[in-house]
């Protein structure tokens, strides 16, 4: 299921950047639709009415080699304003006659100064005099300008920064303004849409709401659909989504995988039966998932035994229902990116998100995931639109495979115990400071060590805990909230005083890149 065409939009390129999706979703939160598709696809369209603007987005590859990813120079010739980020502006630069090389002495990679050499559509309003500071990630560089074309724009180490042939409304930018690393990068994309493709504002994600519906019920039609309801904003926007295109032939299903957060299973299922009368059966697998995962120390392992069982469980509930064809779920975009490429393309593989790259190959139902273009915020404004109560909306991600992933190495029921308190704790003391909402992520994890401690006059040997809270818009990047001393002063000394198996807490301040927000 896509999302529904649109009268106007913004194709992007995917030449397997991590951030490509990021670039559609600043476009999305200007209002645009947008559509990331691979060269495969790009090169079966024939129709490029709706096609107002094109980018081509970062990647791993280099046009230094004999072979690389490209796309027709014909597509140049259509008239429609094309932008290069990255990779993007050295395959324009290529096509064009000029000259990339691989400039291991003057690489790229961090924040770098951009310096206005001339005036451009695509920079209006966008240095902050005649600098900007900006967020590159590259080794090539062009060297030599293509004919037809001007520059714009340079850093230090490169001296083509940005280019352009206004006439042809054809730009190149180095440096990646999807990131919020670039200060005002967002300008550049206004510049693009508004000055350049000339693009007006017509999309939203509440927008997108009744089209989501009926292309449920044109997909599902007669059938039934079983969900698999967590109580996670994302689970709980799809279960209401499809609830209002079908109705009584959605049959949600809480699975009770022993590795949820203290009490949320009971809350959960009270909440969507009394609240929202949804059709609910409880399965309880706890027993099945912890003799699964028993001795289970790899976190891809864990990912694909959870995927398994997963599918497993639902289909065999599926023989107990006529008429089930369907299994309905939140992924969402950050979910597939980091599984695999959504695109087909060279994007590295991160981790399996248990229900997308940790699914078996072959399946007996059919996926039915209504949200797996959108991003997080993007679902938290369609699950206000369809009423889903604020701490639901609200609540911070929770990854599919629960605690199995929160505690490192082997799983046991005192492990799940003892995080399951510290994790209580953790949350109730940011609600308690008006903290939780200031923070896109917040949990506590399971270190596989235990160090000597002392308490009164005995000497313990227990594990340590780790507390991780970070500040993100969409979960691609992220930097560690900086709490006050004071905080983590009392955090630390109620989790040691207040969980048995606790003698250490420690704070991870690592930001995302270089880490992931979660620890496997």
């Amino acid at each position: 299921m896509q999302i529904q065409n649109q009268k106007e939009k913004v194709i992007i390129i995917d030449f397997g950047s991590q951030v490509t999706k990021l670039i559609a979703r600043r476009i999305r939160d200007l209002g645009v639709f947008s559509e990331v598709i691979t060269i495969k696809d790009f090169n079966k369209i024939t129709d490029y009415s709706e096609v107002k603007g094109i980018i081509l987005s970062g990647g791993p590859s280099t046009v230094t080699k004999k072979k690389y990813p490209s796309i027709p120079k014909e597509v140049f010739l259509k008239k429609i304003p094309v932008l290069g980020i990255c990779y993007g502006l050295q395959l324009i630069a290529k096509l064009f006659g000029g000259t990339i090389k691989s400039a291991s002495k003057k690489r790229e990679f961090g924040r770098a100064t951009l310096l206005k050499k001339n005036k451009s559509l695509l920079t209006k309003k966008f240095f902050n005099l005649n600098n900007q500071s900006v967020w590159m990630s590259h080794q090539d560089a062009v060297f030599k300008l293509p004919k037809k074309f001007k520059t714009v724009a340079s850093t230090k180490a490169s001296r083509l920064a940005i280019i352009e042939n206004s006439k042809a409304k054809i730009y190149g930018i180095q440096f990646h303004p999807e990131v919020t690393h670039t200060e005002n990068g967002i300008r550049i994309f206004k510049n693009f849409l508004f000055l350049i493709c000339k693009v007006k504002k017509r999309w939203s994600a509440v927008s997108e709401k009744n089209n989501l519906i009926t292309s449920v019920k044109k997909m599902v039609k007669k059938d039934k659909v079983i969900c698999a309801l967590s109580g996670g904003v994302d689970s709980s926007v799809v279960a209401l989504l499809v609830n209002k295109a079908i109705g009584k032939n959605l049959i949600c299903i809480m699975v009770d995988t022993g590795l949820m957060r203290k009490n949320e299973f009971k809350y959960s299922y009270k909440l969507f039966k009394k609240k929202y009368k949804l059709n609910i059966k409880l399965i309880d697998a706890s027993i099945i998932y912890l003799k699964k995962l028993k001795n289970v120390s790899d976190p891809e392992k864990k990912r694909k035994i959870i995927g398994n069982l997963f599918i497993k469980i639902f289909e065999k509930e599926t023989k107990k229902i006529k008429n089930i064809r369907y299994l309905a779920q939140g992924t969402l975009y950050p979910d597939i990116i980091e599984s695999r490429s959504a695109t087909g393309s060279n994007s590295s593989k991160i981790k399996s998100h248990h229900n997308v790259g940790g699914l078996p190959k072959k399946m007996n139902l059919k996926l039915l995931e209504p949200l797996k273009d959108f991003f997080k915020d993007e679902v938290r404004i369609l699950g206000k639109s369809l009423g889903i109560e604020k701490n639901i909306i609200n609540r911070h991600p929770f990854p599919g495979p629960g605690l199995a992933i929160r505690i490192i190495d082997k799983i046991t029921p005192e492990k799940i115990k003892i995080l399951q308190e510290a994790d209580n704790i953790y949350i109730n003391t940011l609600v308690k400071h008006n903290l939780y909402n200031k923070i896109w992520q917040a949990y506590a994890a399971l270190l596989p060590m235990k160090t000597v401690g002392v308490m009164g006059d005995s000497r313990t040997y227990e594990y340590t805990c780790l507390l991780r809270a970070v500040i993100s818009e969409d979960g691609m990047t992220a930097d560690y909230f900086n709490f006050p001393k004071e905080f983590l002063d009392e955090i630390s000394n109620k989790i040691i005083n207040g969980v048995k198996g606790i003698n250490r807490v420690v704070y991870d301040i690592t930001s995302k890149p270089p880490s992931t927000i979660e620890l496997e």
